[in-house]
């Protein structure tokens, strides 16, 4: 047998495939009801820099923007 991974995004195609298990036709592996946490809230806070380390950082930003501008 065949396993697949399916993004379910009607409910009506859940119950269907519920449906289809109660008839030994699929079987319901894991149902995930965890919404997806986005990763701009995954990985907020999660680097600490120092003020210092911003402001070279964002210049360093501001530097590599120039240069791709100038190269374009």
């Amino acid at each position: 047998m065949d396993t697949v991974l399916l993004e379910i995004t009607n409910e009506k195609a859940y119950k269907l495939i519920q449906d289809l298990e109660a008839l030994d036709i699929v079987k319901i592996l894991e149902k995930n009801t965890k919404p997806k946490e986005s990763l701009s809230k995954r990985f907020a806070g999660s680097l600490n820099l120092t003020d210092q380390q911003y402001e070279e950082f964002q210049q360093h930003v501001i530097d590599s923007r120039n240069e791709w501008e100038r190269d374009i």
